[in-house]
């Protein structure tokens, strides 16, 4: 079973991610969740926890299991696991956002120990516009963002439509393709215990699991 909480949210981009990247901030959700029964929580953002660094996703995971989560993760240490553990080095990305926030996810990635290869946005004019991208899009875009040295490519933001296209974009590149959803979903029932599956989807078929992360 599936449980959700929201935390606020705010007008601009930057705004955004630099006030829901406090660990204090999840404090009230995660005591939500977990009087709810919730085995393992996610903070479902990926720019919210690559904002300040390793450290500060570090610090996220550490805040929800003083508030009593059994099992604690991000959208962005879910996504470090899952490019480990389809034996990425080299990563393409594709993403919703502006300066300087695009800087910040690729210092993140490299800070983990990827070699970010390229790093394309969706051209969005506010963060607000992310709600209006269509599959089509994302499609069109990590087709065109993807890199001949890249031996994986990352779709962040959970905001994206992207689930459906993974397998097309996987047969079509010949490569990993990771998002953000797909990532945390699959980091979530790893922590309890169980397996996703996902036809078409490298992490989904087999990826391997011995991605130990602090």
């Amino acid at each position: 079973m599936t449980f959700t909480a929201k935390v606020p949210s705010y007008a601009d981009n930057q705004d955004l991610v630099t006030r829901l990247g406090k660990p204090a901030l999840l404090a009230e959700p995660t005591h939500e969740l977990v009087e709810r029964g919730a085995e393992a929580v996610a903070y479902l953002c990926t720019a919210c926890s690559f904002v300040d660094g390793v450290t500060g996703e570090r610090s996220l995971r550490e805040a929800m299991t003083e508030h009593g989560a059994r099992q604690a993760l991000t959208t962005s240490g879910a996504a470090i696991d899952a490019l480990r553990a389809v034996g990425a080095s080299r990563v393409a990305v594709v993403h919703p956002y502006q300066e300087p926030v695009d800087r910040l996810l690729s210092d993140y990635l490299t800070a983990s120990g990827f070699d970010v290869v390229a790093l394309t946005p969706l051209g969005l004019d506010t963060v607000e516009d992310v709600h209006e991208v269509a599959e089509q899009d994302v499609l069109d875009t990590v087709l065109a963002g993807d890199h001949p040295e890249a031996d994986a490519l990352f779709i962040s933001c959970t905001a994206l439509p992207t689930y459906d296209a993974l397998p097309r974009l996987e047969q079509r590149l010949g490569k990993p393709v990771i998002s953000a959803n797909q990532a945390t979903a699959w980091a979530l029932l790893e922590a309890v215990g169980e397996r996703a599956h996902g036809p078409g989807q490298s992490l989904l078929d087999g990826a391997r699991t011995d991605h130990p992360r602090d």
